[in-house]
């Protein structure tokens, strides 16, 4: 289930070992991202996620598109 959470919540999620997923396309993704994170853009999540992502982890997906 989604949650928005802020900055201290996702430090804390980071630290206990949760994944980083970054969705806007991956000419974004190259430009700028939050260290560890890795590249899955929306158009693509339901192909990749499962072969990309630890199912024993908690993922925090984000965009950072501020326009």
């Amino acid at each position: 289930m989604p949650t928005l959470i802020d900055r201290d919540r996702l430090r804390s999620l980071v630290e206990a070992g949760a994944q980083l997923v970054e969705v806007l396309p991956a000419e974004e993704y190259r430009e700028e991202h939050l260290p560890g994170a890795i590249s899955i853009p929306l158009r693509q999540v339901d192909r990749q996620a499962e072969g990309a992502l630890a199912k024993d982890r908690a993922v925090v997906v984000y965009c950072a598109d501020l326009y």
